[in-house]
């Protein structure tokens, strides 16, 4: 060390004698251990294969949303309601399984797929009488249609 002599010197001097601080080295943004990077693969591919569920799951149920869409424009119409559930029936399920049924058979088939049962009775009645009837205006029917379409059990081999 060298000596430096401080006498008669300001602060403001003394200051500007002294050496600056050495900069610390770079710290490094990649990981330091393998664990890190084991980490980030397995999060990364289970983000991956979450994305991929969601969109399949999307594009699964785009056939649901459009009969919403459809139901919606088709308003208090119980004919149309009833047309646009065989429709999405056929989507949902085997076409040899869903085209052929009628009557009870249809009520019974949609009781089958929807764990509420509330095909029976009046409403029931309703959507099976209406493809054959002038027009049909009721609110119930539509809705229940409306509510088959989202909560239905859809066949896995469809």
């Amino acid at each position: 060390m060298m000596a430096v002599d401080v006498s008669g010197k300001s602060l403001v001097e003394l200051l500007d004698m002294l050496e600056p601080a050495p900069a610390p080295e770079p710290i490094a943004m990649t990981p330091q251990t393998w664990g890190w990077a084991i980490l980030a693969v397995v999060l990364a591919t289970a983000l991956t294969y979450c994305f991929y569920l969601v969109r399949r799951h999307w594009s699964e149920n785009a056939y649901r949303r459009s009969a919403l869409a459809e139901l919606d424009r088709a308003g208090t119409d119980v004919a149309r309601a009833a047309e646009i559930l065989r429709r999405t029936a056929l989507v949902a399920f085997p076409r040899a399984t869903v085209a052929s049924l009628h009557g009870q058979e249809w009520l019974n088939f949609l009781n089958q797929t929807y764990e509420k049962k509330e095909f029976k009775g009046a409403p029931g009645e309703v959507l099976l009488a209406a493809p054959y009837q002038e027009t049909v205006q009721n609110t119930d029917v539509p809705d229940l249609v409306r509510s088959w379409i989202k909560l239905h059990k859809r066949d896995q081999g469809a």
